[in-house]
């Protein structure tokens, strides 16, 4: 039993076949521990340090030309790092999230600032909305995290809600992250200082890579003393053209190339960049 259940935990699935998120982002312990993750204004990890997300947000401002009834969406908003501030310069903001916890954080620090921002608790994919937005942000890679169907599903969900002249900006992992990442497997106890679970386990990592598809998986596998659950996290990697050309197929046309959503110019060795896009017209070649 025990080498058909090290068999399952190196076993490699095939690209997007399982999905997690749903586990991911409403276990109550995992919460908290991203919550910390998301306020840590040092780190790069649920979401960049707060040096960067200031250089975004002035960067965004200017771009986009928020300000005074401007509408925004924020899909993954977490806990408002930039919903709270986009508000702040008058924009009618929108943010979405699957986390309950984080989402009571930005609702806090709203109604601290007297702020009125629209908190939605859902699952992104199944946000539903009759409103037009002038801009929808999509920051921090998550679109890359989605399978193929999701992308396009996500993707005509923003043809839908946008604007005539509203603008899509988010971010996407570069072949230079593929190149990067390597193979590997390797396994600690209590696994990121506990991060999985409040009680004692084991945490494999195992890392795959899809060359045709350019999918990279970080597949964790957490043991603990009366369960065993397994956590699936892809990562697609894009060209610009390949992320133009999904975009193209779903009613959108990339207009704008940068390294990061902060307006870095784009460099094609960046292991990130960012597109902005806007709404394909009638008759537009859909291939970008």
């Amino acid at each position: 039993m025990l080498f058909q259940e090290l068999e399952a935990i190196h076993a490699r699935p095939r690209p997007f076949a399982f999905s997690t998120a749903r586990d991911l982002w409403t276990d109550d312990h995992i919460s908290e521990k991203m919550l910390s993750f998301h306020l840590d204004e040092t780190l790069d990890a649920a979401s960049r340090n707060t040096e960067f997300i200031e250089r975004s947000i002035e960067w965004i401002v200017s771009r986009f030309g928020v300000s005074e009834g401007v509408s925004v969406v924020d899909f993954g908003c977490g806990p408002g790092l930039y919903t709270t501030p986009l508000a702040k310069r008058g924009a009618k903001v929108t943010g979405v999230d699957f986390s309950k916890r984080s989402l009571r954080h930005a609702t806090s620090v709203a109604e601290r600032e007297g702020l009125s921002i629209d908190y939605v608790h859902c699952d992104y994919l199944e946000f539903e909305t009759e409103e037009k937005f002038d801009l929808i942000l999509m920051i921090m890679c998550d679109f890359c995290v989605l399978s193929p169907a999701q992308r396009q599903a996500m993707l005509r969900k923003f043809s839908g809600m946008l604007s005539p002249n509203g603008h899509v900006l988010l971010d996407a992992y570069s072949l230079a992250t593929y190149a990067r990442r390597e193979e590997a497997a390797s396994y600690e106890r209590n696994q990121m200082n506990g991060f999985w679970s409040a009680e004692e386990y084991y945490g494999f990592l195992n890392v795959f890579k899809y060359e045709e598809e350019h999918v990279i998986l970080d597949k964790y596998t957490i043991v603990e003393a009366d369960r065993i659950r397994t956590i699936y996290n892809w990562f697609q990697c894009f060209t610009p053209e390949t992320l133009g050309a999904e975009f193209a197929r779903n009613g959108l046309k990339v207009v704008e190339l940068s390294s990061d959503v902060a307006g870095t110019p784009f460099d094609p060795l960046s292991e990130e960049f960012a597109v902005v896009a806007e709404l394909l017209r009638p008759f537009e070649n859909r291939q970008w």
